[in-house]
């Protein structure tokens, strides 16, 4: 028999990017009385790592807690990027139910598609968190009608549809049960949702005679205790000190100690003596425990089933920097220390995979999509690494003896007078139009079924056709045949064809070419890439040419050379730019991009190897 523990709510928040996930527990925290008055607390204080402040995103799921009248509730915040899917269905394993946030403007999107399946996947209740219902372009009526939508969509069944509805500005901190178009809210405080969450988020459930279970979820680390392993309680009651049976992913049963046990209240974790059922702990002193074990009774151990995760959809190569200027910048240099770093972040990043290659020095790693793995990398150069990194390329599955590829889901909010242009861009990626709405403000919103292959490179020509207005968001819906060849690219490059630095001179007369990556007094190396060409074949050029002193004088000899701006490629933009013989240089303080194989004359035999 199930006994509920009515002093604990478990609950995630899952929404598509950038509808006020982290805002909305900022606020929550804010108005429990999590911070003392005058206290310097960053904003979205949940995003702690730098790469989160700078991209304005969530990576990591994370927990935190708030009291409010006598109940804990336990707030896992989840990232919107289904690149990060994997955080989000480790995070639902923890909780009972979910807010599910959308934005009063924009509806649900295909993000909002994915974490809501992996919620009604897991039986958990609705609560809909309409935000941002302050936008001037608010349509609420609309929204809501497309989540109904969304729910029959995903086979939602009555009871999961049949959910509580709360309007919301997080930003202001103020939420209502009721809305009137063109009039602010009503109340000043969270107080109708928190309310709302302690009514309709059943509370942990547990056996009372049932030995102890508890389930890791995630990992931490802490510099004076070592690895944290992060579990909701099950069953039964955990306390410090004791000795506890450690089920292991391959099925063996270890005795461990808990050193130290911890639970969260508010950002802080703290000492606890003991944590019962429905309890979010994190645990020391097993220094190899992984995501999906279980911590049991050593008497009676039962392991629960270990989690699952979505499989890896595109994958990168990485290995040691190989180029003429590698050694000058980083610290961390070798094949050996790149592998160690790899199965270190495989331990807490269970939708990671990484494979050998052909080459010793050189990994293969497989993760959701593109943003995923090119985190990865920013966050291994900013530790020191010098890497090569290849080119994103499809993870590739046989299904019935056919070769398949993952297809996704596209959904582009781009003005009226670009639809003709996007639909040029995706018809030639073999993209799928599957709807397309005209909201009657402007702006027009197509849905396209579209090879994953498609989408690389394709950001970057999207924002430049759209004039930076167009907004794009895709997450993975299905395996297809193998859709044929796609072109992704169709211009060439510039190819420097000699190492130096780079003059100014050179430089004016490449520039009518095409568009640089360098500026002048930059060091470069044969079989760097320096610009795009705007034809389609590569060329290269010497951009180390100085300029012939003569002992003529001319009217025009001391004229100002002047220097249009080059293109200063970032991480994730080289990684959609680079083609299949081509890679990017990543150092702690530049992005370069190469040709494969540097050698001019090497590359001309190849090529003729090939035509053969």
């Amino acid at each position: 028999m199930l006994v509920p523990r009515e002093d604990i709510r478990n609950v995630a928040i899952v929404a598509h990017v950038d509808h006020g996930k982290t805002t909305l527990v900022d606020a929550m925290l804010w108005q429990s009385g999590a911070f003392r008055v005058g206290q310097d607390v960053a904003t979205r204080v949940l995003d702690s790592m730098d790469l989160e402040r700078e991209k304005g995103i969530t990576i990591l799921a994370k927990n935190t807690s708030l009291r409010y009248e006598g109940v804990k509730l336990n707030i896992i915040d989840t990232p919107g990027h289904a690149d990060f899917g994997g955080e989000v269905e480790r995070g639902l394993t923890m909780v009972d139910g979910v807010l599910l946030l959308v934005d009063a403007s924009e509806g649900p999107l295909p993000q909002t598609r994915f974490v809501l399946r992996k919620a009604l996947e897991s039986k958990l209740p609705v609560i809909l968190v309409v935000n941002k219902v302050d936008r001037p372009d608010a349509r609420v009526a609309e929204v809501i009608d497309e989540v109904y939508e969304l729910f029959l969509d995903l086979d939602a069944d009555e009871q999961q549809i049949d959910f509580p509805i709360v309007y919301c500005n997080a930003k202001a901190g103020i939420a209502s049960l009721h809305y009137e178009p063109g009039q602010p809210l009503a109340g000043d405080t969270l107080a109708p949702l928190l309310d709302l969450l302690l009514q309709r988020i059943p509370a942990p459930t547990y056996e009372p005679d049932h030995p102890l279970q508890a389930l890791v979820t995630n990992l931490d680390a802490s510099p004076y205790v070592g690895r944290l392993a992060i579990c909701r309680v099950r069953n039964g009651t955990i306390t410090k000190g004791q000795q506890i049976a450690w089920c292991r992913a391959d099925g063996s049963i270890q005795k461990a100690t808990v050193a130290e046990l911890y639970v969260t209240d508010a950002l802080d974790r703290v000492d606890a003596p003991e944590a019962g059922p429905g309890e979010i702990i994190a645990v020391a002193g097993i220094a190899d425990v992984t995501i999906g074990e279980t911590l049991a009774d050593p008497v009676d151990p039962r392991p629960l089933p270990v989690i699952t995760v979505d499989e890896p959809a595109m994958s990168i190569t990485i290995g040691a920097n190989t180029s003429p200027l590698a050694g000058k910048d980083g610290t961390k240099l070798t094949a050996r220390q790149i592998e160690a770093r790899l199965d270190q972040e495989l331990v807490g990043n269970v939708s990671l995979r990484v494979k050998e290659t052909e080459r010793p020095d050189t990994y293969e790693v497989q993760g959701r999509g593109e943003l995923q793995l090119a985190v990865l990398v920013e966050m291994m150069r900013r530790e020191g690494f010098e890497l090569t990194v290849g080119q994103p390329h499809v993870v590739e599955r046989e299904i019935d003896g056919k070769r398949h590829e993952p297809v996704e889901l596209l959904s582009v909010d781009v003005p009226e007078e670009y639809v003709g242009t996007v639909t040029q861009l995706l018809a030639a990626r073999k993209g799928r139009m599957e709807h397309m709405i005209n909201h009657g403000t402007g702006w027009v919103r197509m849905d396209y079924l579209i090879p994953a292959r498609g989408l690389i490179g394709f950001r970057t020509e999207f924002l430049t056709e759209t004039r930076g207005t167009g907004i794009m968001h895709h997450v993975f819906d299905r395996w297809e045949p193998w859709a044929g060849e796609l072109l992704t690219r169709n211009s060439g490059v510039l190819v420097a064809d000699r190492r130096g630095a780079t003059v100014t001179f050179s430089l004016f007369t490449l520039q009518e070419r095409g568009s640089l990556f360098v500026g002048p007094g930059e060091e470069v190396y044969e079989g760097m890439i320096i610009g795009e060409n705007s034809r389609a074949e590569d060329l290269d050029v010497n951009p180390v040419k100085e300029k012939h002193l003569t002992n003529m004088r001319s009217s025009t000899s001391d004229v100002l050379v002047r220097l249009d701006a080059h293109r200063k490629l970032t991480l994730d933009e080289a990684l959609e730019f680079v083609r299949e013989d081509e890679a990017v240089e990543a150092t702690p303080s530049s992005v370069r991009m190469r040709k494969v194989e540097l050698s001019r004359v090497q590359r001309v035999k190849t090529a003729r190897q090939l035509r053969k």
